[in-house]
């Protein structure tokens, strides 16, 4: 029975689903196209927009694509409809995730797909290392794919020089559109990376001995010291002038104690009263404070 229906809306959930030899992106007829060589979008026929265009397959467009032979699939974008029919050209390193090689089927197929919060990468060379801020490199390049795959091996180029990045994980499920999404990016460390081992710091031996270097603790001892003849010759005096040892006085209040041992700080705030002597009598302290004697600098007239 015929529905005039189903021909004015046609159904919204039937996907694009056809087959396309494959070929790499350096067998398109023309100039060089390092913009699809550089991302991750497509070249597909015209009639695959007429077909398209026909399912009411919703922008942006998505697709899948699968290798039946070994069940291998990615996710791709499309940049352009100008292949021959029955062809379609993708990026290398797409080739090389699927495995194809040129001329060999492809299954395409039009799907939906979340979009990307989360997505974590990791460089398979430590050369990757060298880039001042490979966030900001990584955004840049991500501007000309479409789609992230968990367990894809992409490929940026970045001052002329080409880095893989293997996609780890990617949030909300193993297929994202990057597509004017505000995505996290985290890196793993690269292959063959090795943290560096922090050494322990030796210690050096000290030359001299700390103990040597305290100072030994002594008495004061006035004019102690020799002499010596201007005409350099040495004194005769069979020992007749050395100077006989000083017994070390005792502390008294007022004189510093030039035996206090090194290092040692005393806080002694206690006020000792005289010790009494033989008599019972407390024995006078010798010790008078601002006892002295006083001189002008004016003569008297006297």
């Amino acid at each position: 029975m015929f529905n005039g229906f189903n021909m004015m809306f046609p159904d919204h959930s039937r996907p694009f689903n056809t087959t396309y030899k494959c070929y790499s992106v350096s067998m398109l007829p023309g100039n060089e196209r390092q913009d699809v060589e550089n991302g991750g979008k497509i070249i597909m026929p015209p009639s695959a927009l007429d077909q398209l265009t026909r399912l009411n397959v919703e922008y942006p467009m998505l697709f899948k694509l699968t290798n039946n032979k070994i069940n291998r699939s990615t996710h791709a974008g499309v940049l352009e409809f100008v292949a021959d029919e029955g062809k379609i050209y993708i990026p290398y390193w797409m080739m090389h995730n699927l495995l194809l090689e040129e001329g060999d089927i492809v299954q395409i197929e039009s799907v939906s797909i979340p979009v990307a919060t989360y997505s974590k990468f990791q460089p398979q060379n430590v050369e990757f290392l060298d880039i001042t801020n490979p966030k900001a490199v990584l955004e840049n390049c991500l501007r000309n794919f479409a789609c992230l795959t968990t367990g894809d091996l992409i490929a940026i180029k970045y001052n002329n020089t080409s880095f893989e990045l293997s996609v780890l994980e990617t949030k909300p499920g193993p297929a994202v559109t990057i597509i004017e999404c505000d995505m996290n990016v985290e890196f793993a460390p690269p292959v063959g990376y090795t943290e560096p081992q922090k050494k322990p710091k030796e210690e050096e031996p000290m030359a001299v001995d700390p103990a040597e270097l305290m100072p030994e603790p002594a008495g004061f001892v006035a004019f102690k010291g020799a002499g010596t003849r201007l005409d350099g010759k040495k004194k005769k005096d069979n020992g007749a002038n050395e100077a006989a040892p000083v017994a070390r006085a005792n502390y008294v209040r007022g004189i510093p104690d030039y035996e206090h041992p090194f290092g040692l700080l005393r806080f002694d705030r206690t006020v000792r009263k005289a010790e009494a002597n033989e008599g019972g009598k407390p024995e006078e302290d010798p010790f008078k404070a601002f006892q002295g004697e006083g001189f002008s600098l004016k003569k008297s007239r006297k």
